[in-house]
Parts: C-alpha cells; sequence; structure tokens
C-alpha cells in the first residue's frame, strides 16, 4: 500500500485500531514524553494529542511503535518481507547482471518498476500551501522538550536535506535539530553521516559553497520518514529508495528560498542554510542510549522561511532507555543491514541487533561455517560495511542457532566460547554517542566466535553434539498430548 502522505496513515491507523486521539490538554514540556515512554514501553498505539497548550498544531507521535505498524508504514506484511523485496532492488540498483537469459527475462517487471519509482518533480503542493519569509518563528511549533536534562526543545523525526557541493546529489538524513531561538536551529550531523559529509566538502570548497542550503521536512509519507533514517550505500537516493517502497514515485517541489527539492505531501518545512564557518554548541540531548549526550559544537541552521499545510500536524519521536519507538526503526534497518551484508559475506544466515544494545553496539549473526577461522572473517567483514563499523560486539554462532531467540544464543556464547581462544579485540571508529569510549569516536570492539570448533581452530578434543530428541518421539509425544491431561 502506497500512503499519499501522512494523513493518510494516520487515518490507515484509526480504522484499524492503532491510533489513540487525546483531547486532555498536554504540555510538550516533558509531558508528552512521560505519557509517549509509558504507551510505548507497553507496546501501545500512536498517540495524537489534539490539545498541546499553547499551540494550535496537534501532536502526533509513537506512529511506528510497534512491528505491525513498521510493516504498514512500508507496504509488507512483515519485515522479513521487507528484506527479500530489498535484495531484489539493491540487486537493481547496483547493476548486479543477472546468470543467464532467464534470470534477465525475470528482471523485467522489476526493472520496469525501477524506471518508473523516481522522484517527481510538481509545481505546486500541499506542503506549501502557507509560506512565511517574514515574521516566522519555528518556536511556533508544538517542539517537545523531551527530558529533563535536555538542552532545550528538539525536533526528533525529521527529514534533513543537504546537497554535496560539488555533484548536487541529494542525501536526506533523520538528524536531531535543536531549536536556539525563532530563526536558528542546530544540526547533529554526526561525523560518520551523509550531511556531515556534505558539510566538510563544502567547508574545502570554500566560495559561495561555504553557505550549504539545506531544508528540514517534518511529516512526509511513512516510507519516505523512515528512507531518511535508512543505512542507504553511497550513492543510493533515498527518495528512490522511498518510491521503491511505496511502488510509486515520491511527488517532490522546489522550495522557496533555497535551492532544495522537498516532498511535496509534507505537514512543514524548514527553510534555510548553514554556514561552513558557524558552530555553536549543541546539547546535552536525551538520546537511544538511554544516556544523555554531552555538549558538542555543531553546524548552525539559519532559517529563511517556513512552508506548511494549512492546518498542518507535528509529527515527532521520543528516544530514550529502550524499548521505544525507535526499536522498530532499528528492526527494519536490520533487514535491511541483513541483504547488505550477504552481498560481501553470502555465508550470513540471520542477523539480529538487539534493541538493548541499541542496535548497532551488539550483533548477533548466525553463518554457515565451512572452514576454519571462517567467524573471525566474518566480523572482519561486518566491521568494514559502512556504518556496521560502529559495532561495539559482535557473537557469531551456527546456522541451526535461532539469532532472534537471547536465551539461545546466550547458551552458545557460554558453552562454546574458550576467552583466549575465541575472542577477537580490535580498535577503530565508534559511535560518536558511546560515552564507554576512553577517546570520542574511537575506540576498542570484541568479536565472540560461539560457534562449533574444528581442530585446525586450536581445538583438538571432539565436539560434543546437541542434545536432541528423536523425531519420531517428538510426532509420537504431540500425537498423544491430549491423553496425558497436562495443561501448559
Amino acid at each position: 500500500m502506497a500512503f499519499a502522505d501522512l494523513r493518510d496513515f494516520i487515518a490507515l491507523l484509526e480504522k484499524r485500531g492503532q491510533l489513540q486521539r487525546i483531547t486532555a490538554p498536554v504540555s510538550c514540556e516533558l509531558e508528552i514524553t512521560e505519557i509517549t515512554d509509558r504507551v510505548s514501553k507497553a507496546g501501545g498505539p500512536a498517540l495524537l494529542f489534539e490539545n498541546v497548550r499553547g499551540y494550535d498544531v496537534p501532536v502526533v507521535i509513537n506512529l511506528f511503535g510497534s512491528e505491525e505498524r513498521m510493516s504498514w508504514a512500508l507496504g509488507v506484511e512483515n519485515l522479513n518481507e521487507l528484506g527479500d523485496r530489498i535484495k531484489k532492488w539493491l540487486d537493481l540498483v547496483q547493476n548486479r547482471p543477472p546468470d543467464g537469459l532467464m534470470d534477465k527475462l525475470k528482471l523485467v517487471p522489476e526493472l520496469a518498476e525501477l524506471a518508473r519509482i523516481g522522484p517527481h518533480t510538481v509545481s505546486s503542493a500541499p506542503c506549501q500551501e502557507v509560506v512565511l519569509t517574514e515574521n516566522f518563528s519555528v518556536e511556533k511549533l508544538p517542539i517537545l522538550r523531551c527530558w529533563p536534562g535536555d538542552g532545550g526543545r528538539y525536533l526528533t523525526l525529521t527529514m534533513c536535506h543537504s546537497k554535496d557541493p560539488e555533484t548536487g546529489k541529494r542525501n536526506i538524513g533523520m538528524y536531531r535539530v535543536q531549536v536556539y531561538d525563532e530563526k536558528t536551529v542546530g544540526m547533529h550531523w554526526q561525523i560518520h553521516k551523509g550531511g556531515a559529509a556534505h558539510f566538510r566538502d563544502a567547508s574545502r570548497a570554500g566560495g559561495a559553497a561555504k553557505r550549504m542550503e539545506v531544508a528540514v521536512v517534518i511529516g512526509a509519507d511513512p516510507a519516505s520518514v523512515y528512507a531518511a533514517s535508512a543505512p542507504l550505500p553511497p550513492g543510493i537516493d533515498e527518495l528512490l529508495f522511498s518510491g521503491f517502497l511505496r511502488r510509486k514515485p515520491v511527488d517532490v517541489v522546489q522550495c522557496k528560498t533555497v535551492d532544495v527539492k522537498v516532498p511535496a505531501s509534507a505537514e512543514i518545512v524548514l527553510e534555510g542554510y548553514v554556514d561552513t564557518d558557524e558552530l555553536r554548541p549543541e546539547g546535552p540531548f536525551g538520546d537511544h542510549t538511554g544516556h544523555y549526550t554531552p555538549v558538542e559544537p555543531y553546524p548552525v541552521m539559519h532559517l529563511t522561511a517556513i512552508t506548511h499545510r494549512r492546518n498542518p500536524i507535528y509529527a515527532t519521536t521520543i528516544v530514550g532507555k529502550p524499548p521505544m519507538e525507535d526499536a522498530y526503526l532499528g528492526k527494519a534497518t536490520e533487514r535491511f543491514f541483513l541483504n547488505l551484508l550477504r552481498v560481501v559475506l553470502p555465508e550470513i544466515v540471520d542477523i539480529n541487533m538487539p534493541v538493548e544494545g541499541g542496535f548497532h553496539n551488539v550483533v548477533v549473526v548466525s553463518i554457515r561455517k565451512r572452514y576454519p577461522g571462517q567467524a573471525k572473517k566474518v566480523m572482519a567483514g561486518i566491521w568494514g560495511m559502512m556504518l556496521m563499523m560502529l559495532s561495539k560486539f559482535i557473537i557469531v554462532v551456527d546456522e541451526n542457532v535461532d539469532v532472534q531467540n537471547l536465551h539461545e544464543v546466550l547458551f552458545r556464547v557460554g558453552n562454546n566460547v574458550d576467552p583466549k581462544r575465541d575472542t577477537l579485540l580490535v580498535d577503530g571508529p565508534v559511535d560518536a554517542l558511546d560515552h564507554s569510549s576512553p577517546y570520542e569516536k574511537y575506540g576498542w570492539k570484541m568479536g565472540l566466535d560461539a560457534t562449533a570448533k574444528f581442530p585446525e581452530e586450536g581445538h583438538p578434543r571432539p565436539w560434543p553434539p546437541d542434545i536432541e530428541m528423536t523425531p519420531e518421539m517428538k510426532a509420537l509425544v504431540t500425537q498423544r498430548w491430549t491423553e496425558y491431561g497436562i495443561k501448559l
């Protein structure tokens, strides 16, 4: 299902009993966070706050706060189906040649779809029903102050648009944006992200390029919102990916004051520029690690316009101690990464990036092991894959282990790992949010080989088989279960 816009998705959630309207007056200062945190951790619905004190704009939150809603947002029945579609799409956009004539013929429908899903430019758009270039203020939006120790109010569910100063190719990332005053906000472009790369390139270029035109979009269709958070390979356009997810192109419109095109169906658009010579303290911010990130210097966006629908809806999210709404965005990304990893590591069977590990801090991967040292080869390969380089712990298990079952994973770690032989320690880049590292953005990572060992890996003793009941006895007990009278 392709949702035309955010409102289309909200209507579906309400129809299916997955949206709660709240008419009681609430504050965007901490109160919405506390309400949403309780609902999110209980597996509750999306929330539409219709009466935010001091504002005439409603707030919608927890849109993606279940695997079911996340799947609906991306037009699939479940996230495994998303992984299958992504594999086909990656084969196409990376020009991976099919093996033979029959495979080529099978790709004809997919190639036709790929040709149809690129963004489509329109001349007028709902997001520009109201255009404010004078006497505007971002502080008129009900932007949340999420946690008591936050340095201010933050836009969180964003699509931050920037362009490569040389090629003009766009990048869209989901970065937090701190409000400084009515026309100035902070751009949290972490060093490993695409927006930060554009900022560095513009800084080196000098001249006119030092003033980067940017836009921040709030409340687009759900597939486009997810695409902003997805770890796409370099050079792949987020709106092309969104078109693939939607099975139809994203309409885009030219901004009014900057040379940036944004989704036409968006609720709110902040237009402006970043000067590469200007940094300002940003933070602290209660982040998805469950801790506050410290104050650090980040680029500043100066607003030149705000455009929006006549009666906009402000879409946002909160992050903090898991599980929260971002858990389900992360699980969609997990299915995406699985197929990226299989391109270079075909022995991978499945992957789990547990919510408790902040997604990339702990990665569990199962492999078809065929030769000595293969588990450590896989660890090295994962650390060499884009943002997977930030993974702090990688646990490798055999193909028969269910990586989604952490009880089984810990059973294998406890039984199969010799700490001296099966531990791999490496240093390298770590997440900018990792407060445990003694150095900012640089530290140590650990791999654990929890696979069964070959003699060549330093284990001359026979490896014991797992305890398993015979299939015949399992079938017999299943057949007679009602006779036993045991209720479980």
